[in-house]
């Protein structure tokens, strides 16, 4: 799915952002403080997510929300944890630009399948959130 521009607007720009998993043992959620959004896939980076980086492992389904006030959307999709590869290499690299503290353990690759207005009474169009 190709993430459309008022998409990406919203990941990058919200200021609230979890992301659910689920695994063997149980459902967790994170707060997202860093985040990619490339044409097809946004990327998340696991400075410290053992749990997520376990059930991503386990199971690859996974629900992206982001909000700012009444407004936000929702992306369900699925996750693969990477460590190593050109992607983990550019993400350590794009992280050092952003934020030389930070230690990248692993890299959440998120592919979108389908994506929701969580907003009460709807804020964005079908075309806005590329829903066809």
């Amino acid at each position: 799915m190709r993430i459309t521009p008022t998409v990406q607007t919203i990941l990058e720009t919200a200021p609230a952002k979890a992301f659910a998993t689920t695994g063997l043992d149980s459902i967790n959620v994170v707060p997202v403080s860093m985040i990619r959004v490339n044409e097809s896939s946004i990327w998340l980076f696991d400075f410290f997510m053992d749990k997520t980086a376990d059930n991503v492992r386990t199971s690859s389904t996974c629900a992206l929300t982001a909000w700012d006030d009444m407004k936000g959307i929702q992306i369900k999709g699925d996750a693969t944890y990477v460590t190593t590869g050109e992607s983990f290499d550019e993400a350590v690299d794009w992280v050092y630009t952003q934020n030389p503290d930070r230690i990248v353990k692993g890299l959440l690759i998120v592919n979108p399948a389908t994506i929701f207005d969580i907003s009460p009474g709807g804020a964005y169009t079908v075309e806005e959130l590329g829903v066809l």
